[in-house]
């Protein structure tokens, strides 16, 4: 616990020696240094969990929160899955699907693609692909038209539009008199969606069911249900409940399960930033060492008086770690100020620098998000802040016990 003469002479020595000035130099860098390293922390985690959520809303435009499915991926009962998902009362809605792999073709242009035979008035209970066409419409496709949705990145590498024929070949073949040949179907292409994401826009193709069915050879069949729920941070928990509980016999995969990959690859990231803007501001935080440092070496006089009149080491220790504190909280404050300030407003402090300077940050011709996106999580706000504080007061440690060790009869010797 601090005695008011440390905290007195901790507060007097932020001070400038010049009157009318509230601080001194050092102490207005030092405050500075801490300030910036804090608020550049918060803003670049909140853009990156802007990115994020950006990247998952999307992505979860056009998958379901769960999918049901048979471990022989073909289910026969799916109506009665969907009768059991859709009295929970988590669920929002239900629709089977059949999904494969086939290549499209059309004139020598040669595309892999995902295959997806959807029921149009079911789909739009689990997916939001709907408002992502930009032409065409999901009420086109009709049990036995063979027509076929693509995205617009792997219609642009066929080259083909609305109204003209792709081939679709799959990997079932058809065994004649004359050998083994490959199952191939002409389908016209009736529209062309545009989610934003690389993964659906460049190799996702999506057909009637009964289409599906027939091309794939399924019968009556389905790959399985996919599910959207009320609220898609609650897939994991209805998951867990499902397999548990009435759909054990079937294999249950919940939105992060199936891009698991790419929310690790987004963990590490976010970790790895953190640890180099730690670093960062590590090294704005070795101000108020060297500034402390500084401070000692101009108050040995000072120090040597206060040990005659009775100051003990551990007293003068208590005032520099005063003054460090004093000075990496203000700076922690400021810094926080400043960086939910900028958090919440990057995207305007983007377009004001990007009109005076005549650039784009992200150039619209090459990035799908033209906008800085920001999502400020609390959480990382309390962790930067405690982790400010606590690096502020390791910072005053040193110089504090060296001022503890400052020996009046040597401090006074040339005095």
């Amino acid at each position: 616990m601090f005695r008011p003469l440390e905290l007195f002479i901790g507060f007097r020595y932020t001070r400038a020696k010049r009157r009318g000035q509230a601080f001194s130099f050092n102490t207005v860098a030092a405050v500075m240094g801490i300030a910036l390293g804090v608020t550049a922390m918060i803003t670049v985690m909140s853009v990156m969990n802007g990115f994020q959520k950006e990247v998952r809303e999307r992505m979860l435009d056009m998958v379901a929160h769960l999918t049901v499915a048979d471990f022989n991926d073909q289910m026969s009962d799916w109506q009665a899955v969907a009768g059991v998902l859709n009295k929970s009362p988590e669920v929002a809605g239900t629709a089977p699907y059949v999904q494969a792999e086939g290549m499209l073709i059309n004139r020598g242009a040669v595309a892999g693609a995902f295959v997806r035979g959807v029921l149009p008035d079911h789909e739009v209970q689990v997916s939001k692909i709907p408002k992502h066409m930009e032409q065409g419409s999901m009420a086109d496709l009709k049990a036995g038209s063979f027509r076929i949705i693509l995205g617009r990145d792997l219609a642009r590498k066929l080259g083909v539009i609305p109204g003209e024929k792709v081939t679709l070949v799959t990997p079932n073949a058809n065994v004649t008199a004359a050998g083994i040949t490959p199952r191939l179907k002409r389908f016209t292409v009736s529209g062309i969606f545009f989610a934003g994401h690389n993964i659906y826009d460049s190799s996702l193709a999506i057909m009637h069911l009964e289409d599906a069915r027939k091309l794939f050879r399924l019968q009556d069949n389905v790959s399985g249900v996919r599910v959207r729920l009320n609220d898609f941070s609650q897939a994991q928990q209805v998951r867990e409940n499902l397999v548990s509980g009435k759909l054990a016999g079937y294999w249950v995969r919940d939105w992060g399960m199936i891009h698991q990959n790419w929310f690790r690859a987004v963990q590490i990231e976010k970790r790895v930033i953190f640890f180099l803007m730690m670093l960062i501001f590590i090294v704005a935080a070795t101000n108020v060492v060297s500034m402390l440092v500084m401070v000692v070496k101009d108050k040995e006089s000072d120090i040597a008086i206060l040990r005659t009149l009775g100051a003990s080491p551990r007293s003068i220790m208590g005032t520099f770690i005063v003054q460090g504190t004093v000075i990496g909280t203000i700076g922690t404050v400021l810094g926080v100020i400043g960086g939910i300030a900028l958090a919440l407003n990057v995207d305007t402090v983007v377009s004001f620098f990007e009109k005076m300077f005549g650039f784009h940050v992200l150039d619209p011709t090459i990035y799908y998000i033209t906008e800085l996106p920001s999502d400020l999580h609390w959480n990382d706000v309390w962790v930067i802040t405690a982790f400010s504080f606590l690096i502020g007061m390791l910072a005053t440690v040193y110089p504090a016990w060296r001022a503890s060790r400052t020996q009046p009869v040597d401090a006074l010797r040339y005095e």
